[in-house]
């Protein structure tokens, strides 16, 4: 049998309810969401995303480098 829930989300046995996992899990993540919302309109941010965009346009150049060399095209 199943304690009955206590509004502060913690059953008498000291078991968290579902509701009270679902709310904190909701409000990390949303904390998360926010802290890289802003952390991306910085200056570092911004200077943080043009290098990986720089690192990824050259992860595609040597990988149709390395296809045209498998394919005899080199």
């Amino acid at each position: 049998m199943t304690e009955p829930e206590d509004p502060s989300g913690w059953t008498e046995d000291g078991v968290p309810t579902f509701e009270h996992v679902r709310e904190t899990i909701e409000r990390r993540a949303s904390t998360a969401m926010g802290a890289e919302e802003l952390a991306n309109e910085s200056a570092a941010g911004q200077a943080r995303a043009e290098r990986e965009a720089k690192h990824d346009a050259a992860a595609r150049d040597k990988l149709e480098e390395i296809r045209r060399a498998v394919r005899g095209e080199g």
